[in-house]
């Protein structure tokens, strides 16, 4: 959640497209230990026909993020790597899974970086029900509560809605934001993109930032409007007592949609703020304590999620989300599929089993035909039988040859029957003769010509007017006081199989202009689609200054790096690049 407070006034807009039908059984609610929270008397009639989301797989999710974060400078900051990497993790599940994905390239960003925008492909285009989370931390460490728990509890939703598959009454879009930790940039940026056609389609935003708080309450945004009336409906029937997010007003991405005058609501478990004596009787925890007492700190890590309150944040998700916009239930017959373990490693050369479990959850035992996708060039994966009746298992081997493609990989499960159900296996390849790594940039230093960079006319060269870091030549972009773009870039193979990957180049930056707070003049270093940083006549400095990045999201493809200069109308400025290297080892 950002952490500065907007200004007060927001518009409240009245989301009347929406209506939540309660059937008259109540909620069985699952036992949780660790938190004391009594029993309403009387609970409100609710029948969920929702599913029940694994808290367990949510955690795993957040297992992943803490994990991108220590692999890439200990954070997911908006346009770092561990954000890029935190994306790819997101997108490569919501891809496997049938998702339409989108990659929207926030340009105005803090730090310019991509929304991953994902549209499950049922119900009218016309009528959106849109939930949304921001996958960026702070610079001080991983963001899993802040906003790992988010982003992991619709990642679980997004991957169960479409392994049930049910028939949609409404168009379901998930969303996870770039760059909120410095003002809701990503958010607002997607608003404003929008036609007015366009946002008059989305009848409700849901916000979900902090919702495993380990001393957390249990807050709606905007909790007494209709569009809240599901997620309240799903907590009034745990007996929580659910209260207005008072602290978050103004905070999250849900503001962005209220501005753009969208119906929102979210949840949200609590930051800095202090629980009351009142909620601690109420929920449990410590009265006077932060809700969050790791709120934008090294310390949030996955310690730092309470999994009760995680819990119900995540099955309240699915409640709202099935009251909206699924119609009609599960098919008639219906099973489920699941992988035991869910991870693997086989080296090259090898193979490796896990068995592969169904279930019949809905009327009658079927036939299921048992496949496998997303497997890398080199492995392959059988099943021993190929067909089971659902309630029946089958072993799942794992191949992998002396050539196969090393590094990690997504392996989708499924099982065929009346209907389609899936799971996802993690494999991960190991070589065995060590990393074919070294040194990938060719001509690094620009001392042999231009060959293999393409750069536009004159950036190559060895002017005596800005001085090579070594040799005589350098890539000098820009400086010429006028409008003007200039651009740098090379293909690259990225060797897989290596411990690490650095991108290391060194800049000098050189500029006319006077300004200490507007960058007129601006060098953006791209790896394929990601944007790695941006600098600007802000940044001028005397000699050059290196550079370093960690690449290792891209081992085993081949990738374009690129350098951009953008030159506005007036006072020069330089960005003099030389010795680039991208080291794997």
């Amino acid at each position: 959640m950002r952490g500065r407070t907007l200004s007060a006034g927001i518009a409240l807009a009245v989301f009347t497209g929406m209506t939540v039908t309660l059937a008259a059984q109540p909620v069985v609610a699952s036992p949780t230990a660790g938190t004391a929270v009594a029993r309403p008397i009387a609970a409100p009639a609710v029948a969920l026909a929702a599913p029940d989301i694994s808290v367990t797989n949510v955690q795993a999710h957040l297992t992943q993020l803490n994990s991108l974060a220590t692999s890439n400078g200990g954070n997911r900051r908006a346009g770092s790597a561990g954000y890029t990497a935190s994306v790819n993790y997101v997108k490569t599940r919501l891809q496997s899974a049938g998702y339409t994905i989108t990659e929207q390239y926030c340009s105005s960003c803090t730090y310019p970086s991509n929304n991953l925008i994902a549209e499950w492909p049922g119900g009218p285009a016309d009528q959106v029900v849109m939930f949304g989370a921001h996958l960026d931390s702070v610079s001080a460490g991983p963001g899993i509560n802040d906003n790992g728990s988010g982003s992991a509890t619709l990642l679980e939703n997004a991957l169960v809605l479409a392994a049930q598959n049910p028939t949609m009454t409404k168009r379901v879009r998930f969303a996870w934001w770039t760059d909120e930790e410095q003002g809701l940039n990503g958010s607002e940026f997607y608003v404003n993109s929008l036609s007015a056609t366009q946002r008059g389609y989305i009848k409700g935003y849901y916000n979900f930032d902090m919702v495993g708080s380990t001393n957390g309450g249990y807050f709606i945004n905007r909790v007494t409007s209709t569009t809240a009336a599901p997620l309240k409906a799903y907590w009034d029937s745990l007996g929580l007592q659910p209260e207005e997010n008072v602290e978050g007003q103004g905070r999250s991405d849900d503001y962005s949609f209220q501005q753009g005058g969208i119906p929102t609501s979210g949840y949200a478990a609590g930051a800095s703020a202090r629980k009351t004596s009142a909620q601690a009787a109420k929920w449990g925890g410590t009265a006077n304590s932060a809700y969050d007492p790791c709120y934008h700190r090294s310390c949030d890590t996955t310690a730092n999620v309470s999994a009760t309150v995680l819990n119900r944040s995540a099955d309240g998700v699915a409640y709202a989300l099935w009251q909206l916009a699924v119609g009609g239930g599960t098919p008639t017959n219906d099973f489920s599929v699941a992988v035991s373990p869910t991870s693997r490693s086989v080296a090259r050369g090898a193979s490796t089993t896990a068995t592969v479990s169904t279930a019949t959850t809905a009327g009658s035992a079927q036939s299921v035909a048992l496949s496998a996708s997303g497997a890398p060039s080199g492995v392959s994966v059988s099943f021993s039988p190929s067909s089971v009746t659902s309630g029946g298992s089958a072993t799942m081997t794992v191949s992998a040859s002396s050539t196969a493609a090393t590094g990690t990989f997504t392996i989708t499960v499924t099982g065929t029957g009346s209907v389609t159900r899936s799971a996802t296996f993690t494999l991960t390849v190991t070589g065995t003769g060590g990393c074919a790594g070294g040194q990938v940039i060719g001509n690094g230093g620009f001392e042999s010509g231009s060959a293999p960079w393409t750069a536009s006319s004159g950036v190559i060269t060895n002017s005596s007017s800005q001085p090579a870091r070594t040799g005589s030549y350098k890539a000098w972009l820009d400086g010429y006081g006028s409008t003007h773009t200039d651009t740098l870039s090379q293909s690259v193979t990225v060797p897989a199989g290596c411990a690490s990957y650095t991108l290391s180049f060194w800049l000098h930056i050189d500029t006319a202009e006077t300004t200490g707070s507007t960058a007129y003049d601006k060098l953006t270093v791209q790896v394929g689609s990601t944007t790695l940083a941006t600098y600007s006549n802000l940044n001028a400095a005397a000699g050059y200054v290196q550079r370093t990045f960690n690449v290792a999201g891209y081992a085993g493809q081949t990738v374009v790096l690129k350098f951009t200069g953008t030159e506005d109308s007036s006072l020069q400025t330089s960005f003099v690049v030389d010795d680039v290297t991208l080291q794997a080892s």
